[in-house]
């Protein structure tokens, strides 16, 4: 489960909270445009990403260069220039050589309320990289350069971090989440660009390399319940089993284990699904005593440091894509029908969502956001889940019913235990994938709007 206490985690809820004071609803969000048959046009969801070597030579470099190969990217060439960066974790200043790569527009098939950047990247020590995003709205406006995260897959170099109090009084970015502060007006994502900054030490040849570099903009109806879909697979994936409940207490610089570690432990599973193994080296640093010090070392590798926990978004798909072989987005999807065709194609998901008690049965708990597994379906439809809140990894495999899970997962609104409106995350998926998938593969994922 994600940190509670901190209600800017997404602006959903900021909205939430002011409908709640004033007594009335959150405005609605627009919705997706239908043809006279009714048909909607356009997915709510726009996912788009640079990964080959085209694509990378397409955008505008000052000290990048692209790379070819069986995995193209982009690499520090001749560096354009120097810069001192001061840690504001750690309060250390270093001087870094740098190189920009900045992607061509992209412009948003669905104008977007809420985008999230995420990206695939070797760091080496002596490495990290920034990514940013700046976008025109529907007005015809720019927003500023967005941070929207410093990340190395170590954390020796730099404290990998989000950036906030980030705003041009029309959007915000809430830790991992840029979004439009009033959808009730009618502004909107239009389009964007990112950028990359690699850095690495002075003198040296080291680099980054990125091997993808997308983001999800959407644009999903505000809705408190959301239509249910029909079964139309049973299939089970054998997928790890982890307990995040197990790590209660452990390591409190990485947020002490045991409900904030759901993110960490659900991608752990899937990286491990896919045949991602971390070395006895590798997990040298963790207290023998601990049972599964891999999802130790997954908290540790996600933890963002302003955030102060492990359940970024972004990082968690940024440290799913160091193991060899392996990348991973962060995205929206329209249904379970759509998990039903990434688990037809062999691809499980993790998926975020928030509840009452009573809402889902037989989780035995309620969470304000919760990370878990979805490995497969019942021959009734139902929604097995590996779900890391487990008193142990013998009860970590549970099956929920079909109608809750679809809808406490697709909603973007709902009423906490105190009975006022807070937010849903409206969808919001990991997907963990080889970096060549099957053709299969490919298709699922296509459909389900990633490529």
């Amino acid at each position: 489960m994600s940190r509670a206490q901190q209600p800017s985690r997404r602006t959903v809820l900021a909205v939430a909270v002011a409908a709640a004071v004033t007594g009335t609803a959150a405005p609605a969000a627009a919705t997706p445009r239908t043809t006279d048959a009714g048909r909607a046009q356009a997915r709510p969801i726009d996912y788009h990403a640079w990964t080959t070597y085209r694509d990378w030579r397409g955008g505008t470099a000052q000290g990048a260069r692209a790379v070819p190969g069986h995995r193209p990217g982009i690499v520090i060439g001749a560096p354009a220039g120097r810069t001192d960066y001061t840690d504001p974790h750690t309060g250390t200043t270093a001087t870094w050589e740098y190189a920009t790569w900045t992607s061509p527009v992209h412009r948003l098939a669905v104008p977007a309320t809420e985008a999230v950047a995420s990206w695939n990247a070797h760091t080496p020590a002596g490495t990290w990289l920034q990514v940013e995003l700046r976008g025109t709205y529907s007005d015809g406006t720019d927003t500023p350069w967005y941070v929207m995260g410093r990340w190395a897959a170590g954390d020796q170099d730099i404290k990998r971090t989000s950036v906030d109090g980030q705003s041009d009084g029309k959007s915000t970015v809430w830790t991992d989440t840029f979004a439009v502060d009033d959808a009730s007006t009618g502004l909107r994502l239009a389009s964007y660009r990112l950028r990359l900054t690699l850095y690495r030490r002075p003198d040296t040849s080291l680099t980054p390399t990125v091997w993808r570099l997308g983001a999800m903009g959407s644009d999903i109806p505000d809705r408190f319940t959301v239509p249910a879909s029909s079964p139309g697979l049973a299939q089970e994936l054998a997928v790890p089993r982890y307990s995040q409940e197990i790590h209660k207490g452990q390591y409190p610089e990485y947020d002490n284990g045991g409900e904030a570690w759901c993110s960490p432990t659900s991608s752990q599973m899937i990286i491990e699904y896919w045949g991602g193994r971390l070395t006895p080296e590798q997990l040298s640093w963790v207290d023998p005593s601990y049972a599964d010090p891999q999802v130790d070392h997954a908290a540790r590798f996600t933890y963002d440091h302003q955030y102060e926990g492990c359940g970024n978004w972004p990082f968690n798909a940024a440290y799913a894509a160091t193991f060899d072989g392996l990348q991973g987005v962060v995205t929206r999807l329209d249904s379970l029908t759509d998990l039903e065709t990434l688990i037809a194609a062999g691809i499980p998901a993790i998926t975020s969502q928030s509840f009452l008690k009573e809402e889902l049965t037989g989780a035995g708990y309620g969470t304000s956001g919760h990370l878990m597994t979805v490995i497969g379906f019942t021959a009734d439809g139902d929604v097995i889940a590996n779900d890391p809140a487990s008193p142990g990894d013998d009860a970590v495999r549970r099956v929920y019913l079909r109608r809750e899970f679809e809808n406490i997962w697709l909603r973007t609104k709902r009423y906490n235990a105190s009975g006022k409106v807070a937010s849903g995350t409206g969808g919001v998926c990991y997907l963990y994938f080889p970096a060549h998938p099957t053709p299969r593969q490919r298709r699922a994922l296509a459909a389900v709007g990633v490529h």
